[in-house]
């Protein structure tokens, strides 16, 4: 796990560390220390700390006049034993919310496993939104028949065509507009 490292090719044109709005502003970064892991694996320098000793991040984009982002994800999404999504929550969604974002793009191929608990945050999160939405991108198969057997799947937006989205190959405004023509039609056939 300590050479996957979070996409790197946006960052001419955002980086969390220089917004000062984003909950990782200020932050520095080494190339060579390595203090993070999930269990027994350090995880590369460049990934965020939320706070979870399991989950970690990245915020790869955010885009406040059209309200949404892009986090990419590393790890295990662990409720049961950590309560993750009470540190992504708290710590990260939290602040994006107050500063206008209500559209989210997780990008979850390097999450390993899921570990449900409870529902709260997950609704917490989904009645924060409003008007937006949470899309779930690139997630593993048995992720989310995880998020579908413990029935939080109903918050997120996930499967069919973002099961296996290629958006390395596009700029961030083309992949949320890709993702948000998607959302909006399923949201349609509801």
């Amino acid at each position: 796990m300590h050479a996957i490292e979070p996409y790197w090719n946006w960052r001419n044109l955002y980086m969390a560390e220089d917004d000062p709005i984003s909950p990782f502003y200020g932050r520095e970064y080494s190339e060579f220390y390595f203090s993070d892991h999930v269990y027994d694996h350090y995880i590369h320098p460049q990934w965020d700390n939320i706070g979870s000793s399991t989950l970690f991040m990245k915020l790869l984009y955010t885009e406040y006049d059209e309200g949404f982002c892009i986090i990419e994800l590393i790890g295990e999404w662990n409720d049961c034993l950590y309560n993750d999504v009470m540190f992504l929550k708290r710590n990260i969604i939290d602040v994006l919310i107050d500063n206008g974002i209500n559209k989210f793009i997780l990008i979850g191929e390097n999450v390993l496993n899921f570990h449900p608990s409870d529902d709260s945050y997950y609704e917490e999160w989904f009645d924060d939104v409003e008007d937006g939405w949470i899309a779930m991108v690139n997630f593993r198969d048995h992720i989310m028949q995880d998020f579908s057997e413990c029935g939080i799947d109903s918050y997120f937006v996930l499967g069919g065509s973002l099961s296996e989205f290629d958006w390395r190959t596009h700029r961030p405004l083309a992949f949320y507009q890709k993702v948000e023509q998607y959302v909006q039609k399923r949201i349609s056939l509801i």
